[in-house]
């Protein structure tokens, strides 16, 4: 000890001022006299049994085995005070006693001072003892209790067999380290910890050890506020593991996968506590879980969309590449980590699926432009359920099927206003358009009309885009587009009329005048295979305006081909009255120069479409037959013998089958017109009555338009007077003409007769009434036989037998 002190070591014994005394190396409790225990007196026993004499010192204490978790709080056993009073040692030292969360805080305090304090002491200490052990040398070894039991040279005896120690208790871990096993990420056995805490708590309030009540119900509350804090912490690592596993892979996928497989865990031992808790204590972590989920997608897929650029159509874009790449790690790594029972690749799909639902709700209640609520109806209806839903097992949800990202009111309320928008739209365009093209309709420049193209694609790029949203949307997306193509035929039409009424555009433009015309014409099948195509795509209520659109371009290219025909046949007319006369007889030169102007003009015409210029070449067929056949019923020649009639006969068939050629030529499908000219010129030529009656009735049957005045005319031409005989074929004609009374009249295309006016027939004087009034002789024999009726005879009166 003298060697000690000239060291400057101090006693161990004898405690430094400020510090606890330094225990034994063998007992940690070693009984330390100090003056302490002069004023307290005899302080009892610990609640471990031990006495309070033997004390601790801080390292020893300090260094304890790992504490048991929770804390009791209690009056210190055998102590004399009022009962209030409670020991931090009684506390701690009590085996089998938890320690609590404020314990440990108390200890962390304790430890904190002790390195600070003792530090410069026990660095003291070592370096002088280290001193010491130099001095003395080597610590000698010493004999073993074998060794000195047994002399030398005999042989050791065998060790007794080792008894077997009981195994050791499992020892509770402390709040603290719950709390670390938790920030550590062992979620699982976290858990179970927490558990069995809750356990605890569940049975000291439901039937634990009689005590104080006021100790008890503190040591309640704590252990619960304890459970509720460290299920909170759970929660907390729980869903941020949630959000950090659905950023991908990263280089920590392994471990990944191990704390989503931790996470599943979890789960199902809190799904299967929550059946021993009871319905009004279930935590329901599974319901939480997916509830997690969901804001983990919501908060994604913001993170995605606000920076995409391309407006509304970017954003869907970027959030369908965000589903995929979020559905293809939930699919390939996250939801295999999960124990098969909770369904989490479901969990998932609605939780993202309800993320989007939001934010496309979101989106259709701004006031968004055309464009963008196309663009969301179709991601909508044909994107998402395609690209992203199509790639998911729908069958393989546990609920059903997903339910609808928008509403059908909030869809049928963005359709109403995409056609609200395209009829207003579509209207003030089309004005525009017809109003720049009518600009250059009496310009002297040629430029090619391009106003059905702009029409057409006017409307094309909405009855296009409304039908790959749906069906009912492209219905209504259709009907509207027709109602405003009808409108705008109406006005189309009625600009073309005041553009041929003006005279000074025809006069001073002939040939540009003609050619606009042909333009005019051309706009008709485009525009009308438009509104039949929307007609068929459209409800049933769009026939009305259908029909009006087609009535609207029946009047236009009607208007414009009568507008070339006359153009045409004003320049016909000198070679068709060159017709039924003698020298027509004798000379082919007006057929000729009437086939070689209809030859020249049908040039110019064929730079029409083929559905109007087959509409004009069948006009321009059956109206020059008109004109051809006109002068031959009008009387403008008489035959008077059997041999002019063969000869006008022979003349007739003669131009009717150059005229065929001609028309063949030009690719006419009125074939109707054929036979007319051939017919009448076998009824000049025939001389019996019966054969003249078959062809009359022939005649009558394929033009119903033909009436008795006609055919009267022609017995006249032919110089058939015999009254009998004339009654007799007028008698087919009327039959037939009666028979057919109740029918329809031909259209307008098929008309040919109703358009040749024929004067009124000539009546016969009988002799009878000129008797005393002309002299006989001044009445040649052709005089008697037909004179002009001066008017129309009485229905009643019979005709007059010659």
């Amino acid at each position: 000890m003298p060697i000690l002190k000239s060291l400057g070591v101090a006693d161990p014994k004898v405690p430094r001022a400020g510090t606890l005394p330094l225990r034994s190396s063998r007992n940690p409790f070693e009984e330390v006299p100090g003056p302490e225990e002069d004023e307290v007196g005899e302080l009892g026993s610990l609640p471990n049994g031990t006495s309070c004499r033997r004390r601790a010192t801080l390292e020893k204490l300090a260094g304890l085995a790992p504490f048991r978790l929770g804390w009791t709080p209690g009056r210190r056993a055998g102590s004399p005070g009022d009962g209030q009073s409670r020991s931090f040692l009684g506390r701690v030292l009590t085996p089998g006693i938890r320690r609590s969360s404020a314990d440990f805080g108390l200890l962390a305090r304790l430890q904190g001072t002790r390195t600070q304090g003792d530090e410069e002491v026990a660095g003291e200490a070592a370096r002088r003892l280290a001193f010491l052990r130099l001095g003395r040398g080597p610590k000698p070894r010493r004999a073993s209790l074998a060794e000195r039991v047994v002399p030398a040279g005999e042989a050791a005896p065998e060790p007794p067999p080792k008894v077997p120690e009981p195994p050791k208790m499992k020892e509770p871990l402390s709040v603290l380290e719950i709390l670390s096993l938790i920030q550590q990420r062992e979620l699982a056995r976290a858990d179970e910890h927490i558990l069995e805490l809750e356990a605890e708590e569940l049975a000291s309030s439901g039937g634990g050890a009689p005590g104080p009540p006021g100790a008890e119900g503190a040591a309640g509350g704590r252990r619960a506020r304890d459970v509720a804090l460290l299920y909170e912490a759970l929660q907390r690592e729980l869903w941020a593991l949630v959000r950090e596993t659905l950023a991908g892979p990263g280089p920590g996928a392994g471990a990944g996968a191990g704390a989503v497989a931790q996470l599943g865990q979890v789960l199902v031992q809190e799904e299967a506590a929550d059946g021993r808790r009871g319905p009004g204590a279930a935590r329901k972590l599974r319901a939480r879980w997916a509830e997690a989920v969901a804001r983990a997608a919501r908060e994604r897929l913001e993170a995605a969309a606000p920076g995409a650029p391309g407006g509304l159509a970017g954003q869907l874009e970027a959030l369908r590449a965000r589903l995929l790449e979020d559905m293809g790690v939930v699919r390939g790594r996250l939801a295999p980590a999960y124990p098969a029972g909770l369904g989490a690749f479901g969990v998932y799909l609605r939780g993202y699926h309800g993320a989007l639902a939001d934010w496309l709700g979101a989106a259709a209640r701004r006031r968004l432009p055309l464009a963008d609520r196309y663009a969301l109806l179709h991601w909508h209806n044909q994107v998402y359920p395609r690209e992203v839903l199509g790639l998911v097992d729908l069958v393989a949800l546990e609920n059903g099927e997903l339910g609808p990202l928008l509403s059908p009111g909030t869809l049928r309320g963005l359709e109403d206003e995409c056609v609200t928008d395209v009829k207003a739209q579509t209207r003030a365009a089309l004005l525009q358009v017809l109003q720049e093209n009518e600009e250059h309709w009496g310009s002297t420049e040629e430029q090619p009309s391009s106003l059905a193209q702009d029409v057409c694609e006017l409307l094309e790029e909405h009855t296009e885009r409304a039908p790959r949203i749906s069906q009912e949307f492209g219905e209504r997306m259709a009907h509207c587009c027709l109602g405003g193509l009808a409108e705008f035929l109406q006005s189309f039409q009625q600009r073309v009329e005041r553009f041929h009424e003006n005279p000074g555009v025809r006069e001073l433009l002939p040939d540009r005048y003609i050619s606009r015309t042909i333009s005019l014409v051309n706009c008709g099948p485009p525009l009308r295979a438009l509104a039949e195509r929307l007609a068929r795509v459209g409800p049933p209520e769009s026939e009305p305006a259908r029909e009006a659109a087609a009535s609207a371009l029946d009047r236009v290219t009607r208007l414009c081909h009568r507008v070339l025909a006359d153009l045409l046949f004003q320049e016909l007319q000198p070679h068709f009255n060159k017709l039924m006369r003698r020298k027509w007889l004798n000379s082919p030169e007006a057929l000729d120069g009437i086939v070689g102007t209809l030859g020249a003009q049908a040039l110019a015409l064929r730079r029409m479409q083929d559905e109007p210029y087959q509409a004009l070449v069948a006009e321009l067929h059956r109206r020059a037959l008109v004109e051809y056949v006109r002068p031959l019923l009008r009387g403008r020649l008489r035959c008077r013998s059997a041999r002019t009639r063969s000869r006008v006969a022979g003349r007739l068939r003669e131009d009717a089958a150059q005229l065929q050629r001609l028309f063949r030529r030009l690719e006419s499908q009125a074939s109707w017109l054929d036979a007319v000219v051939p017919h009448l010129a076998e009824i000049l030529q025939l001389e019996d009555t019966p054969s003249i009656q078959v062809e009359v009735g022939v005649l009558v049957r394929d033009y119903p338009d033909i009436r008795r005045k006609h055919v009267a005319a022609l017995l006249d031409i032919r110089g058939l007077h015999n009254t009998a005989a004339r009654q007799e074929i007028l008698a087919v004609a009327r039959d037939l003409e009666l028979s057919e009374a109740g029918a329809l009249s031909p259209p307008r295309d098929r008309a040919f007769f109703s358009d040749i006016s024929v004067p009124r027939p000539p009546f016969c004087l009988g002799l009878p009434l000129f008797l005393g009034r002309l002299p006989l002789s001044r009445l040649t024999r052709p005089g008697l036989a037909c004179l002009p009726r001066l008017r129309p005879p009485f229905p009643s009166r019979p005709p007059t037998q010659r």
